[in-house]
C-alpha cells in the first residue's frame, strides 16, 4: 500500500496518511495478512507478471505493504536481479522483512514516503504497485521522484481501484453502515485514498505532468474471494466502518457488523464471499534521464 502513505506539517493530508498507516490501519494490514493475501491474489498476480514480461534487472515497489508482491518479484527473479519494497507504514515493512527471511528470498525493503524519498537515481527498470500510489497528497510530485528513480527507459506497472460505482463490494458496509455511523466521513473524488486515483482521464494528465511517456490505462476486472468464515472479521476492521469501529466496545462492535452483514448477502456464495475487482491496469515509459 504507499498505503497508499507520506510526510510535512504544512500538508495535513500527507501527515494524515502517515499517521493512518503507521496506526491502527497499517496494524490491522499485518493482522490481516493472509486474508488480504488470498483475496488480493489475482490482482497481485497480474502486476507480479507485467512486471517480469519486461525482465527486469532491478524493480522497485512502491507502497509494497507487507510484501507479497516485493517477495514474489524478487523470487522470480533470483539472483539476477533486485527488488526493493517501499511503504511508509513501519508496521508493514517490518512484517514485509520477515515474509522475505521466512521465504528465503533475498529483498529489500525502505520505510519511507515514496512521494519524496531521495531514491538512488536510475535505480529500478521497473517501478510497479499493487493498490500503492492512490495515497499520496501530491500524485504529480510523486509520480515524477518515482521516475527519477527509474532509468531511461523503464517502465511503470501499477494498478488502482476504478471508480467507487464500479466496486459495490468496496462501499457496501458504509453504505449500509451509514445510519449507525453518521461520523464516517464521505468518500471526496480525487482526494488520496481508495478510489484517488479511479479517473483515467486524471491518472493520464498526473503521469503526462510527471514526465511519463508511452501511457496505456487498460480496465482490469479481476475476480476475487475469500473465506465466508472471515467476512465479520472484515467488515470489523477493514475500510472505513473497520477504523470508526476500532473505538469502540465489543458490544457496539458486534451490533454494527450484525446490521451491516445483510449488505453482503449477494456476494456470499457457499463457503465463500466472492466479488469482481474493478479496476485500472496502468502502463507508462521513462523515457529519458
Amino acid at each position: 500500500m504507499v498505503m497508499q502513505r507520506d510526510e510535512a506539517m504544512s500538508n495535513p493530508s500527507r501527515n494524515e496518511q502517515r499517521e493512518l498507516w503507521n496506526g491502527s490501519a497499517g496494524q490491522v494490514w499485518v493482522e490481516s495478512q493472509a486474508l488480504l493475501d488470498q483475496m488480493l491474489r489475482p490482482i497481485g498476480e497480474h502486476v507480479v507478471t507485467r512486471v517480469l514480461d519486461h525482465s527486469p534487472g532491478h524493480v522497485l515497489d512502491v507502497g509494497c505493504g507487507t510484501g507479497g508482491t516485493t517477495v514474489a518479484v524478487a523470487t522470480a527473479l533470483a539472483e539476477d536481479g533486485r527488488c526493493v519494497g517501499v511503504d511508509v507504514s513501519e508496521a508493514m515493512v517490518r512484517a514485509a522483512r520477515r515474509r522475505a527471511l521466512n521465504a528465503g528470498v533475498a529483498a529489500d525493503f525502505v520505510h519511507a514516503c515514496a512521494q519524496s524519498h531521495p531514491f538512488e537515481s536510475d535505480l529500478a527498470d521497473v517501478v510497479m504497485s499493487r493498490f500503492g500510489v492512490m495515497f499520496f497528497s501530491d500524485f504529480v510530485a510523486a509520480f515524477g521522484n518515482l521516475r527519477r528513480s527509474a532509468r531511461p527507459g523503464a517502465r511503470l506497472q501499477a494498478v488502482t481501484w476504478r471508480h467507487p460505482d464500479e466496486n459495490p463490494f468496496m462501499t457496501a458496509a458504509e453504505r449500509a453502515a451509514v445510519s449507525m455511523l453518521p461520523e464516517l466521513p464521505p468518500r471526496v473524488p480525487g482526494a488520496p485514498g481508495q478510489f484517488g486515483l479511479a479517473d483515467a482521464d486524471g491518472i493520464r494528465r498526473m503521469l503526462v505532468d510527471a514526465g511519463w511517456s508511452d501511457i496505456e490505462i487498460d480496465p482490469l476486472d479481476a475476480s476475487c474471494s475469500f473465506p465466508e468464515e472471515e467476512l465479520d472479521r472484515y467488515l470489523a476492521t477493514m475500510g472505513p466502518v473497520g477504523r470508526a469501529l476500532q473505538g469502540v466496545d465489543d458490544a457496539r462492535r458486534r451490533q454494527v457488523v450484525e446490521a451491516i452483514r445483510p449488505a453482503f448477502e449477494p456476494f456470499v456464495e457457499r463457503e465463500d464471499v466472492r466479488f469482481e475487482a474493478a479496476c485500472w491496469s496502468i502502463s507508462a515509459r521513462n523515457p529519458g534521464g
